[in-house]
């Protein structure tokens, strides 16, 4: 075997412990706050048919970031590149039983076929939180508060990220007023969003091309210059609700934001690092339509998603990465063969107790014990020598102060206590 094949597919990623840990950390933050404010978790299909994709989702996705499989039966299958198809399915499914407003949230694996770069790849976990089944802009506030929760719950503060807020209705009559015909409303959406993704005058030139119209092109530049919304009643609301919410600092107006697919309606949402290093970090808005493309009912919904790349990179770059120790705290050493049953025993009392433990399984000498626990991060060796086996006592040393202790065997679990 070549060292090529020691390495993952490009854009997929190995995760040792010291990897998991971080995940781990990472996805506690996200069930914390979605719990603290109310949602429950849920999980759909990593597999659906490509047929929920086109439905309404982004055509660019579909036809050059979705994996796609052929069942044996020749049916195309789509490796979820999002989840918030899958949760519109679910909801149309069973709209007429389930108890609305719904929170929920989910944590799991998305695929997409796009070029791997510094906080991308094409296999990455994503968090999905949404409001289902409320029209009101309290709705919109909420899901951006549990944002603001989160970035809070991190450690990011408003001098290194911002929440940039538009709405679509409120772009949509900005263009109907410069003479944009409707049909040519969502692919100016789509070149707004990859503004950020071209140099400006090749933008500038994609933009003309798209409307078709050099005047238009210079009124639509002038719009999204504008960084105020006037008296547009959805944003007022929203900002002013955002403000009793407690989270305005972290929150800005942004005509330029629209999101990338389709089904959005209104609210539209993204965080991004103030020194704009990274193009969104957490990103969402309203749908109010997709729901109704699966059931009888149109039911609303709002919601965010944020990729657990990003997030990584953007808690390195701001030295917010969180120091994770090995969870396991005590090795129980084996002082030779014909003690090992002894310090088994030990092991297992601690077990019985859910006092997580590691055996070293070989009579090693000592010394390299403690090293191997040390080079581990793990804080006590438990050391059972004759002696400590004949006075029925174990000797427990704190590798992290270099002090050790002689107590009784039967009062252990209370040493371990923490």
């Amino acid at each position: 075997m070549n060292k090529a094949n020691l390495q993952p597919l490009k854009g997929f990623r190995d995760f040792y412990p010291e990897q998991m840990r971080f995940r781990n950390f990472l996805f506690g933050k996200m069930r914390k706050t979605s719990k603290l404010f109310g949602y429950e978790e849920y999980e759909g299909p990593t597999l659906e048919p490509i047929e929920i994709y086109t439905a309404k989702s982004d055509e660019e996705l579909i036809k050059n970031q979705t994996f796609v499989l052929k069942d044996k039966n020749d049916k195309s299958l789509a490796m979820r590149p999002e989840l918030t198809p899958t949760l519109a399915r679910m909801v149309a499914a069973k709209q007429n039983e389930l108890i609305f407003p719904l929170r929920w949230f989910s944590i799991g694996p998305r695929w997409r076929y796009e070029q791997p770069q510094k906080g991308r790849y094409r296999e990455f976990w994503q968090w999905d939180i949404d409001l289902i089944g409320e029209t009101s802009l309290k709705a919109d506030a909420e899901i951006i508060a549990v944002a603001c929760n989160f970035l809070k719950n991190l450690g990011l503060t408003p001098k290194e990220v911002v929440i940039k807020i538009n709405n679509r209705r409120f772009l949509q009559e900005k263009l109907k007023a410069i003479k944009i015909s409707s049909n040519k409303i969502n692919p100016v959406y789509k070149a707004i969003d990859k503004k950020d993704k071209m140099t400006a005058n090749d933008w500038e030139n994609y933009l003309r091309e798209i409307v078709g119209n050099e005047k238009q092109a210079k009124d639509l530049k002038s719009i999204l210059e504008e960084k105020v919304f006037g008296n547009f009643q959805e944003l007022s609301e929203l900002f002013a609700l955002l403000k009793k919410f407690g989270v305005e600092e972290y929150i800005e107006f942004d005509p330029t934001i629209v999101r990338g697919l389709d089904y959005y309606t209104g609210t539209v949402f993204e965080v991004r690092d103030k020194e704009g290093e990274f193009r969104t970090i957490i990103g969402g808005g309203r749908y109010d339509n997709l729901v109704g493309l699966f059931g009888d009912k149109k039911i609303p919904g709002v919601g965010f998603a944020a990729g657990d790349a990003t997030l990584e990179e953007v808690l390195k770059k701001f030295s917010k990465m969180p120091k994770i120790e090995n969870n396991n705290k005590i090795l129980v050493t084996v002082f030779n063969e014909s003690l090992f049953n002894d310090s088994l025993t030990v092991s297992q009392k601690l077990k019985e107790k859910k006092i997580s433990n590691e055996l070293y399984l070989n009579p090693d000498k000592l010394n390299k014990q403690i090293k191997y626990a040390d080079k581990k991060g793990i804080k006590y060796v438990i050391i059972l020598g004759p002696d400590e086996v004949k006075d029925k006592k174990v000797t427990i040393k704190d590798l992290t102060t270099g002090r050790q202790s002689t107590i009784a065997l039967d009062k252990i679990n209370q040493f371990f206590s923490f």
